[in-house]
């Protein structure tokens, strides 16, 4: 890709690997990928265990460095780890001891945004995602899936222009996570934030993305990318019905089942 085609890109990946070395051996986690994400783009990373979908996020992040090749935000190449994306982890990771409001604000501190905004970026943010009536609830008092909802408005407190996503509902219930990922394809949709996620369902690979990208066994590769070809504001029951998202699951689910992946 032209130089003035990277600089469009919210993410662009090019010839990246990545190698974890240590005194007894060498593992090559990801080799020769090239990716680019464009802006408002829903990418999801399907791909066996241990092929190396985390790691692609980290080096996004900046918190893993490629051994070979770069990685750019919005033109800008990734030398450590960066302020303007959103990260959601598989877990929650809130903060026990205080509320809602209160873990959704521990980003603000943490970056020294302005009080004032920072706070009705929130409540704008506790609406969308539900949580209204919830603002002075502890962790304890919530279910799996409105953790998540409150980690998830954490990381977009402050309009990050991309966010992260490493299996964020992973550890949920069928239901609850059918309701998240309902939730969140309303939330890209509305907010046209550009979004990486990693997942080892393929129907939510399918159904969340504008773009899927299924991955090899370890060294993680590229093996091919489907567009996905449904509307951006999706209902869940008729999406998985339709053609295309039937075409696109079977593909996956083929590629997986021939690399030794579960699904």
């Amino acid at each position: 890709m032209s130089a003035v085609a990277q600089k469009t890109a919210a993410v662009a990946v090019d010839d990246v690997d990545i190698t974890f070395a240590s005194k007894r051996s060498k593992v090559t986690a990801l080799q020769d990928i090239n990716l680019h994400v464009e802006q408002g783009e829903f990418v999801t990373i399907a791909g066996p265990s241990g092929c190396g979908k985390s790691t692609l996020l980290k080096a996004v992040a900046g918190l893993t460095l490629p051994s070979a090749g770069s990685v750019q935000l919005r033109g800008e190449q990734v030398k450590g780890p960066r302020q303007d994306i959103g990260y959601v982890f598989q877990r929650a990771a809130l903060l026990e001891w205080r509320s809602v409001r209160g873990n959704i604000l521990l980003q603000a501190e943490m970056r020294g945004m302005d009080s004032t905004a920072a706070r009705k970026r929130a409540d704008e943010l506790i609406e969308m995602t539900g949580l209204t009536g919830f603002e002075k609830a502890l962790p304890h008092e919530l279910s799996g899936g409105m953790q998540q909802r409150v980690s998830l408005c954490r990381a977009l407190l402050h309009k990050p222009s991309v966010l992260l996503m490493d299996e964020p509902f992973g550890a949920l219930d069928a239901l609850t996570r059918e309701r998240m990922n309902i939730e969140l394809n309303r939330i890209w949709a509305e907010t046209g934030t550009t979004v990486m996620l990693v997942t080892h369902s393929v129907a939510e690979a399918v159904y969340l993305a504008s773009r899927v990208i299924v991955m090899s066994p370890r060294p993680g590769r590229i093996i091919e990318e489907h567009t996905v070809d449904l509307p951006k504001r999706r209902g869940y029951a008729e999406t998985l019905e339709t053609p295309e998202f039937h075409r696109v699951s079977a593909r996956v689910r083929e590629l997986l089942g021939a690399s030794g992946a579960e699904e």
